[in-house]
């Protein structure tokens, strides 16, 4: 049976439409689901698949029988999906353990179901996602597959329990990755097409578990295997995987001409139960679309070009609609009556005695004024909903911050020196400022609105980012010479909030893909630094990265004919370095920096003619310099360089190192300041615009 005569089989149905709780976490309270049973009503949704992997009795303890007290908590529930015209679905998932073979264990699938049955559920489902394919000896005697296997089962339960309406099977290979050696010529797929008796539904996640877009044409293709339409279990907004992650999105990149050819579709959304208005509002309007009416109501910048569905449009309408209950008091859990000076009071009457304590202090002339919230805005949702998107994409505000820290990092040199850019630099840095005062305007609205359950769903995530954004700003700050550079930043012993924490992330970052899936893929992965001797081969690419940051400092820097500096010399290659004293800095690309030193300078000094007082290379003989490229954003390989580098100085017997730093150059400036060991000296005839810094060894 083709996908266009599923369509025909499904004409009579109603299509499946609503919410699966199948994530792997904490599941949903009785009470989140009765609510989310009133929002699928008002929204036209019909369908609740009750599938949570960590309810034990429902996947790890699948044969064990619902007490007394479960079963009273489950016929509430099934009643409560009833009174909302809600098809309550119930999901048992054997394959952990199940001996298929074993007559014993069918009978105990049968009996668990016959229980539920007595609640009152009416549709069923069997689910064999993430188990392991390997049949035990008495299957493998059995069954001539894993399929066999699993329809054996399926159909037996399905005929068991009077071959319900609604009956849907999760097969094992539930996505086009899974397959092999690919969809159409999958022998399981095959098999459970073949064999599944045709009342029974197959849900389908599509090209992958987590499918970025799902095509008419994969839809097609998976249908003339299964031979009936799929259901899609959706898990564009599921974030069990990742615990720093959340989807505040719309539901998008599904053509609504796919609404003919499936069976239905179901979101398996975000495991926190509040954050999800917006998966499962925009997935209600997405279901009313009819792919073959209505007028073009498509903005020309979706990518889309949904005649009928525009994600943009779901994702305002459904933030509104998110809104009200921002500010309702009226949601389970809900905080405690408000401040009198936040609320309007119901009458003109006066307050009551007991409202005088919170009321009665008013601020004399010169105090601080009373603290009262800013209400939260649509543009506060729209802000949260850019920085928690899809996990494929960010939201176009989130792009546009990462767009523009990558340019003012990358152009950071037109904030040390005067150029061309400078004014660009400067505006973008600006702007760029305000996008991170609006973090913290969100995060403050955010966390004074009135109803605390949705805030409560969302605070580690909205304070992760806030700190993300507070890091950022403050980088861009010190790049603009906007005050000391930040301590969280520069800092070989930061407070724990200004680095990413946990074990999960130092495996990661130790990995040699680290980063190469970032959603923002212009910035290179993590980089990979190597320090290594400077040879004489070396001296054409050390000239090369001097005369660029030349360069990039003119009109600011004077010319090196005017008051040379000795580390020019050096860098120029008229000085060769000391024995022992260079090395270099190589990233992917090549040499992206340098460091030369000079056991003893004083006969470099004197050869720029440069007077410079004996007394100083008595404490001080040895001189240092150092460039590394824009590109290298992480200061610490020129840390280590420079580390390395003094060490060996100090090895061949030296007192103490200096620099010479150009007082214009606030870029090198800021770095020896940052290392903290080099300070400036006083050097008797040394120009008005050059710097002496020097550390002792």
């Amino acid at each position: 049976m083709s996908g266009a005569q599923g369509q025909t089989r499904t004409g009579a149905r109603r299509f499946i439409s609503g919410v699966v709780e199948g994530f792997y976490g904490r599941p949903w309270t009785m009470e989140q689901r009765t609510e989310l049973f009133k929002r699928e009503q008002k929204w036209g949704l019909n369908t609740y698949l009750y599938a949570p992997k960590d309810d034990y009795k429902h996947r790890m303890y699948w044969r064990d029988l619902y007490s007394a007290e479960e079963a009273e908590q489950l016929m509430a529930l099934i009643s409560a999906a009833k009174r909302h015209d809600v098809e309550f679905i119930y999901a048992i998932s054997p394959g952990l353990d199940i001996t298929f073979s074993s007559p014993k264990e069918v009978a105990a699938l049968k009996r668990k179901l016959d229980q539920v049955r007595e609640f009152g559920c009416r549709s069923f489902s069997l689910l064999f996602d993430d188990i392991e394919t390997e049949m035990c000896p008495a299957d493998k005697q059995a069954f001539s597959s894993f399929a066999h296997a699993q329809v054996a089962v399926t159909n037996e339960v399905y005929r068991h329990l009077g071959e319900p309406e609604t009956f849907l099977f999760c097969p094992t290979d539930y996505c086009a990755a899974f397959c092999t050696p690919n969809v159409s010529q999958s022998s399981y797929l095959n098999t459970v097409g073949e064999k599944l008796l045709p009342g029974i539904d197959i849900l389908w996640t599509g090209p992958k578990v987590v499918s970025h877009k799902i095509s008419v044409e994969s839809i097609e293709e998976v249908s003339s295997v299964i031979k009936r339409a799929p259901v899609i279990w959706d898990n564009i907004h599921a974030n069990d995987y990742d615990p720093q992650r959340l989807f505040l999105g719309p539901y998008k990149d599904r053509p609504t001409e796919l609404i003919p050819k499936l069976r239905g579709v179901l979101t398996n959304p975000n495991c926190e139960f509040y954050p999800n208005f917006v998966a499962i509002h925009t997935l209600a309007t997405w279901c009313k679309a009819t792919a073959d009416g209505g007028p073009k109501d498509v903005e020309m910048g979706d990518e889309e070009q949904d005649p009928c569905y525009s994600p943009k449009k779901a994702l305002t309408l459904a933030l509104s609609d998110w809104l009200q209950e921002f500010l309702s008091m009226d949601q389970p859990g809900g905080p405690c009556r408000p401040p009198a000076r936040l609320r309007k009071e119901a009458s003109d009457e006066e307050p009551m005695q007991t409202d005088m304590g919170e009321s009665s202090y008013v601020p004399g002339p010169g105090e601080n004024p009373l603290y009262t919230a800013e209400p939260l805005t649509l543009d506060d949702l729209t802000l949260l909903s850019d920085l928690f998107y899809l996990p494929y994409e960010h939201g176009p505000t989130a792009r546009t911050m990462l767009q523009e820290l990558d340019w003012l990092k990358n152009n950071s040199y037109a904030a040390a020196a005067e150029t061309d850019k400078t004014a660009e630099w400067c505006s973008r840095a600006q702007q760029f400022d305000v996008m991170c005062d609006a973090v913290v305007q969100m995060f403050n609205r955010l966390s004074n609105a009135p109803n605390r359950s949705i805030l409560y769903d969302l605070y580690n995530y909205i304070c992760d980012i806030k700190s993300g954004v507070g890091l950022a700003r403050a980088y861009v700050k010190t790049l603009g010479g906007q005050g000391q550079p930040s301590a969280q930043l520069m800092s070989d012993d930061p407070e724990p909030w200004g680095f990413r924490g946990g074990l999960s992330g130092e495996f990661q970052r130790m990995l040699p893909g680290h980063g190469n899936r970032d959603l923002f893929r212009h910035p290179p992965m993590t980089a990979v630094y190597c320090i290594r001797p400077y040879c004489p081969e070396d001296k054409a690419e050390v000239q090369r990265i001097f005369m660029e940051m030349q360069r990039a400092g003119e009109g600011k820097i004077p010319p090196m004919t005017q008051h040379p500096l000795i580390c020019d010399s050096l860098s120029a290659g008229e000085i060769s370095p000391s024995p022992q004293c260079a090395l270099v800095l190589e990233d992917e690309i090549g040499m992206c920096g340098y460091v030369l030193a000079l056991t003893d300078a004083k006969p470099a000094a004197a050869k720029i003619r440069r007077a410079t007082s004996d007394s100083v290379f008595e404490e001080f003989p040895s001189l240092v310099t150092i460039q590394v490229l824009p590109r290298v954003t992480d200061p610490s390989p020129a840390k280590r360089m420079i580390g390395r580098l003094l060490a060996s100085i100090r090895s061949s017997g030296s007192r103490g190192v200096l620099c010479e730093v150009r007082q214009s150059d606030r870029r090198m400036l800021d770095f020896y300041t940052t290392l903290g060991s080099f300070k400036p000296i006083q050097v008797a005839g040394l120009p008005q615009d050059i710097l002496a810094m020097a550390t002792s060894l």
